[in-house]
């Protein structure tokens, strides 16, 4: 892609209103889920989980997003006067913030998290801390099991630059030669060695009385000395290097993107560092060593704790039966087991169900399942004659996909349109996309700019000799694992226009077999008219920049107006520019933004109608929820867009309204959960503070996902 075509900034806006910095401001982000994991008021394991998102998280961002503004530097000085920022200044402020929230993670999880858990009878040991009993089996484990898998190499101008994985981890020994002779003589050498967590899992529990765990690096460090029999191992120091992991295909217009595609899936291992992280304890002689053999600038080295990957966490070992607290309840949160729908989970059939009355899921609320059924049933059903998907992120043993390539085998006309660009997931859609192919499926595969990001099924039966058409339209992917994570929408619909212009869309998107031609899609989709969807790259901005405007007119004319939105970020600055109209014309504004939100929200003269919170719980919130006043109508769409340039300019996306009044006012009531929440909700604000919202002292807690859940759980058994 070229280094330009960042989201930061886009194009200059008609009028120099401030908006803040994206990246900083995913920064913010990601200290909010940090606050979960200091936040002493959420059990113990629950805080390991959010500790391993927090970790996550910053091994995406330095991968793709540092990696790209770390691109811009090598721009020569005449293009780089083009940004509205200083690339090297802002890798500065981003560093410096991270390494604060690192800080006060570290601190967080050796003073609070680690007692907590040994006051529950989990230990994880550091070294030192283990029994003679512990070292021998740890010992063992290591002769046994480790040492096989393991190739430690020496390092020194005589011999080859080791390749660091991306993202793995690794420790360096330090090392002295042996003999009588003192070691002030000589300088001291540096081997590496791989900790081998693809293998073994990073975490070890001893089998003994108690749940004593043993990290995997504590059991490599105890067995250093046989790795390097030749040397004296004076001590060892945990490093990772993150790399870039952009393909940078965006802006490739010709060729086979596939198979590109498959051969930069390697490449991406093979990327340039965007970030080594050390142990803060080691030798300056060692990190000026590693500097220089593995070629590293200055703004790559950042300095940590003993133990890297934290995001290791997520398969961290679990008691049976977890421990309890003093009142009786587990150091984890109890799942909130997925509720049945009031309608389709007891439905015989889902089509029918759907048939006359739009229905409404809310997942992971909600079951899943009715839309796994969709799948299955369209695919069993005679009367079904052609099934037509978007594919973006599908699970790894996928039932709807599974149900896609019955559907083909039994003779249906089947069609899907495969993202192969959805970052990290490349690999997966590829393989779905082959097997799916060998069944028989219309497989078309991304398109070389412009990538798909809406979430749409069609489903086309033939009922009384005529063709009646069923629509799935979501916020989220056609993913049953995540969906008992991410929390969004799906709309059921067999209304007959809106179900026509979603196959429209997939129609113009599976026009021929094979790679599609984004020019040709933008004209046919152009081409067609829309009453009910708001389409990208064609529609969209435009009609939520005519919805924005409505409203600002209706406060000049003094009007009611109003505005609700809820999303994942705000980051496109013209829309940014008409809400902040918008709040100078009076028009009531209200966000729920979860990540990035580059307005400058309650500032005087600029934006002081408009009020943001963004709200991170148990569950991501992932939906998109549109609403304007309009005179009273209450026109609210669920999206797959964000705000963003990317979504509105350079995406297919969809937009739906919510035609239906029971399944809008279902959605509404959710969204004013999530506005009243005082619990779980944080202030966006210019200066970044993430402060929660103040409850007031006679105010009761509302947690917007706890009650969000219990009213669904009220629908089942309205009395």
């Amino acid at each position: 892609m070229d280094p330009l075509d960042l989201e930061t900034p886009a194009a200059p806006v008609s009028e120099p209103d401030p908006i803040l910095d994206r990246e900083l401001s995913w920064v913010a982000f990601n200290g909010r889920v940090l606050q979960e994991a200091l936040d002493p008021t959420v059990p113990v394991l629950d805080r390991l989980t959010f500790m391993a998102i927090f970790s996550s998280n910053l091994d995406e961002f330095f991968r793709v997003r540092v990696a790209s503004i770390r691109s811009l530097q090598r721009l020569k000085k005449k293009k780089r006067k083009q940004l509205e920022f200083h690339p090297k200044r802002l890798v500065r402020e981003i560093q410096r913030m991270v390494e604060a929230q690192q800080e006060l993670l570290g601190h967080a999880y050796r003073t609070q998290i680690l007692p907590e858990l040994a006051a529950h009878g989990i230990r994880i040991l550091r070294t030192g801390e283990h029994s003679p009993e512990q070292v021998e089996w740890a010992r063992k484990f290591f002769r046994d099991q480790m040492a096989p898998k393991l190739s430690p190499i020496l390092m020194g101008p005589e011999e080859p630059t080791p390749f660091l994985e991306d993202a793995g981890l690794y420790l360096v020994v330090e090392l002295w030669p042996r003999g009588d002779m003192e070691m002030t003589q000589y300088q001291a050498r540096y081997g590496l060695v791989e900790v081998p967590t693809r293998h073994f899992g990073r975490f070890q529990v001893f089998p003994g009385p108690g749940h004593d765990v043993l990290m995997l690096d504590d059991i490599l460090r105890l067995g250093l000395s046989e790795l390097f029999p030749y040397h004296d191992v004076s001590d060892a120091y945990a490093v990772k290097l993150t790399r870039d992991a952009d393909l940078y295909l965006e802006d490739e217009f010709s060729g086979d993107l596939v198979a590109r595609i498959k051969e930069s899936l390697d490449r991406r291992k093979e990327g340039v560092p965007s970030r080594f992280l050390y142990d803060v304890r080691a030798p300056y002689g060692m990190i000026a060593f590693l500097k220089d053999y593995l070629e590293l600038e200055d703004e790559d080295l950042i300095p940590g704790g003993r133990y890297h990957n934290l995001s290791d966490h997520f398969g961290f070992p679990v008691p049976d039966p977890v421990p309890v607290q003093s009142d009786g309840t587990p150091i984890r949160r109890e799942p909130l087991e997925p509720l049945d729908h009031p309608v389709l989970t007891g439905a015989p059939s889902i089509l029918d169900a759907i048939r006359d009355r739009d229905q409404v899921l809310h997942v992971p609320y909600q079951s899943y399942e009715p839309v796994v059924r969709f799948f299955e049933e369209a695919a069993d059903d005679p009367d079904v004659t052609e099934i037509g998907i978007t594919l973006y992120r599908v699970a790894e043993d996928s039932r709807i996909v599974q149900a896609l390539i019955r559907a083909s085998k039994a003779g249906k006309r089947v069609r899907a349109f495969v993202e192969v660009k959805a970052r990290f997931d490349e690999a997966r859609n590829l393989r779905w996309a082959g097997e799916m192919e060998a069944a028989g499926v219309e497989t078309t595969y991304s398109m070389p700019v412009l990538k798909v990001h809406s979430k749409l099924a069609v489903v086309t039966r033939n009922e009384n000799g005529e063709p009646r058409r069923y629509a799935f339209l979501g916020t989220g992917n056609f993913n049953e694992r995540t969906s008992r994570v991410y929390a969004d929408h799906v709309l059921l619909t067999g209304e007959a226009e809106m179900a026509w212009e979603a196959w429209k869309v997939l129609d113009s998107l599976c026009h021929e077999t094979g790679q599609g031609d984004p020019v040709g899609v933008e004209e046919r989709l152009r081409e067609e008219v829309w009453d009910h969807l708001l389409v990208a790259p064609t529609y969209l901005r435009d009609r939520f920049a005519d919805l924005v405007t409505a409203e600002t007119e209706a406060a000049r004319a003094g009007r009611e107006s109003g505005i609700s939105l809820k999303m994942n970020a705000l980051q496109d600055p013209d829309m940014i520019h008409l809400l902040y109209e918008a709040s100078r014309a009076g028009v009531p504004i209200r966000m729920v933004v979860r990540g990035i939100c580059r307005a400058e929200v309650g500032v005087p003269g600029l934006s002081e109608t408009m009020s943001a919170v963004s709200i991170v719980d148990r569950f991501l919130e992932h939906a998109r929820v549109y609403r304007f006043h309009a005179g009273g109508e209450d026109r609210v769409y669920l999206a797959s867009a964000d705000w963003m340039t990317r979504n509105l300019s350079r995406r297919v996306e969809v937009a739906f309204p919510l035609l239906d009044p029971d399944v809008r006012a279902e959605v509404l009531h959710l969204l004013d959960l999530q506005f009243r929440d005082n619990a779980k909700a944080r202030v966006l604000d210019p200066r970044l503070r993430n402060e929660y919202v103040e409850r007031e002292p006679d105010e009761p807690r509302l947690e917007a996902q706890l009650e969000s859940y219990r009213y669904l759980a009220g629908l089942l058994d309205p009395a």
